[in-house]
């Protein structure tokens, strides 16, 4: 099960980015001090459920949770 962080700068279209950490999975991971954990998920659409809890405007990132992301 994949552990997961959102992103809390958000993109220029105020996205937060919801991110999976499994080591070599995302090269796009922002900086560890701006990461909030999220936890372990079974898909990326709960771990995007989650970030909505802290940032109401949350995606997938396109890279490493392309079901996720919406343009």
């Amino acid at each position: 099960m994949p552990n997961y962080c959102v992103n809390k700068q958000a993109q220029a279209n105020g996205d937060h980015e919801v991110h999976d950490l499994t080591p070599g999975v995302c090269n796009r991971l922002p900086l560890v001090s701006n990461q909030q954990a999220l936890g372990y998920h079974v898909s990326c659409q709960s771990a995007v459920q989650a970030a909505k809890l802290h940032y109401w405007q949350s995606n997938g990132c396109y890279y490493c949770c392309p079901t996720c992301h919406t343009s």
